[in-house]
């Protein structure tokens, strides 16, 4: 058996701790691939399960990392041989399955998609789940309907993950991009991403929002939920198209039918946990062609394992941008 260096996630007397760990890479959790792992990434998402913030996790013990990149050791399906390079991301991967803080990872082979040969093992884990997400709501909104002559497309979250990397993927395709942000000392950052008006979030009065707003936007990436949402809809363009992914600003979301049955808005649920995989691998091999971000080293920021515990708080506090990749092997 070989011996493994792991993150694991786990609960005593209700409390959560994580800390790295040893182990035989026999007892990971069961799966017809074993992948030895290059790089993970960190999500906000990942961030509430290490720390306990979020009820994220559904099985304790449990190896965090909810995404992953690497190379095949054994393969017991046919559709993968030892050598092939992978993408592992979302399913229960880090939250109910062993995940990508670990040496090496065993997955279903149902989760596994092959690397697209434009793109490196650190390219996929600089996009990650946030990548793949941002990527699933253009694909989705355009399949809708959206072009950039519709008019401009907003971004809420901006300089987050799935924010930063929206903005790059619009810009890319010829939308005129607003970019929506707290955090007005990142303006500079924004706009070489390809951002052309940035909006302070202080300037959203959601105390007095209408069942129908000014027409502003044609399309809309949508990371934090709430009144932010409910603002959204009621400020869409004729024929709008929003994609909801995030709900950094609450669960609830209040509205009328007005924008739905007057403007014919429509409100696109973004789900990339269990995206059917042609979908899932159509839009990988996008990510590595036509919507491939302009700047995406720029949005990475690159960090060792060791490094990845001291990692967590600032993004539950809110204080990073774009993208954080983890070097687990290389």
């Amino acid at each position: 058996m070989a011996r493994i260096r792991v993150f694991r996630i786990r609960e005593n007397e209700k409390k959560v701790s994580a800390a790295f760990e040893d182990m035989d890479h026999q007892d990971l959790d069961k799966g017809e691939v074993l992948v030895r792992v290059a790089y993970s990434g960190i999500n906000y998402k990942d961030a509430l399960a290490a720390t306990g913030t979020g009820r994220i996790i559904r099985k304790f013990p449990c190896v965090g990392g909810i995404d992953l990149s690497g190379t095949v050791v054994e393969s017991g399906d046919t559709r993968f041989k030892p050598g092939d390079a992978v993408i592992a991301t979302s399913y229960d991967i880090g939250v109910a399955h062993d995940g990508g803080y670990a040496e090496m990872a065993r997955l279903p082979a149902d989760w596994v998609v092959p690397l697209p040969q434009e793109l490196s093992l650190l390219d996929a884990m600089a996009l990650g789940t946030a990548g793949y997400t941002a990527a699933l709501g253009v694909v989705r909104m355009e399949l809708n309907g959206l072009k950039p002559e519709n008019g401009t497309a907003i971004v809420t979250g901006a300089t987050g993950g799935v924010g930063s990397i929206a903005i790059d993927l619009l810009s890319g395709r010829g939308y005129r991009v607003a970019a929506l942000t707290g955090k007005a000392s990142e303006e500079t950052y924004l706009k070489e991403l390809g951002a052309t008006e940035i909006i302070d979030r202080k300037s959203v009065d959601l105390s007095k929002i209408r069942p129908l707003e000014k027409p502003r936007w044609a399309g809309a990436i949508d990371n934090l939920g709430g009144e932010y949402l409910s603002w959204l809809a009621s400020s869409m363009q004729m024929s709008g198209t929003i994609a909801s992914i995030g709900l950094t600003a609450g669960m609830d979301f209040k509205s009328t039918v007005a924008p739905f049955i007057l403007r014919g808005v429509c409100l696109l649920g973004i789900d990339s946990g269990f995206t059917p995989m042609p979908l899932r691998r159509e839009v990988w091999h996008r990510l590595a062609t036509d919507l491939r971000p302009r700047h995406l080293g720029q949005m990475t920021r690159i960090i060792a394992f060791d490094e990845l515990p001291g990692a967590f708080a600032a993004f539950i506090e809110g204080k990073v941008r774009g993208r954080t990749v983890v070097k687990v092997g290389g």
